[in-house]
């Protein structure tokens, strides 16, 4: 991934390409678990929010090390809390389904989840089988295979908008919003 520096040295992701290919393209069957002890994928009707997102450190944890020098990787906490806060608004414009994503196991997940309040699952992709089916941009750190930030939109199965990469985290839902108020989707929606 590409990065460009902003007035306060703070090192921005940018586009590198990596997530064009989505737009389009159908979601495969595959089951992820859910942090609610439900299997999902992603094919379902309606429309479907998922935001992809790198890993939670652990409570009173810290991150990996060398994780500050990684473009884009500060930031799933307030991105989850974001998603948190809008709920009912996506629910409103017509959101059948919010889910976050990450490679980290759905016992570590639950803890966020918990942790954070949130009203909706999150969804472990530690196989990497989803991500490897849909090509996701990825990283490794601390000797693991992480996401990079993203949010798909998908309607009955299919990618209609990435936003990739996102930054910063935490106005990925206002973006999301404004993406769903400007573009109708969710009216063609369940």
């Amino acid at each position: 991934m590409n990065v460009t520096e902003n007035d306060s040295t703070e090192l921005w992701p940018q586009d590198d390409g990596s997530a064009d290919h989505l737009l389009g393209m159908e979601v495969p069957r595959i089951a992820l678990q859910a942090t609610d002890g439900t299997t999902v994928d992603l094919c379902s009707p309606g429309l479907s929010v998922v935001y992809a997102y790198p890993r939670t450190s652990p409570p009173g944890g810290r991150a990996l090390d060398g994780w500050d020098a990684i473009p884009g990787a500060r930031g799933c906490t307030p991105q989850s809390c974001a998603f948190r806060d809008h709920f009912v608004e996506l629910k409103e414009l017509g959101v059948s389904h919010l889910f976050g994503l990450s490679t980290q196991t759905t016992e570590y997940q639950r803890e966020a989840a918990e942790r954070l309040h949130l009203p909706f699952p999150l969804l472990s992709d530690h196989s990497l089988l989803l991500a490897s089916a849909l090509g996701l941009p990825r990283f490794h750190a601390g000797g693991l295979i992480l996401l990079r930030r993203l949010t798909m939109i998908i309607q009955a199965g299919v990618i209609r908008h990435v936003f990739y990469p996102v930054h910063p985290p935490e106005k990925n839902a206002d973006a999301v919003i404004s993406w769903l108020k400007t573009n109708g989707v969710a009216e063609t929606g369940p």
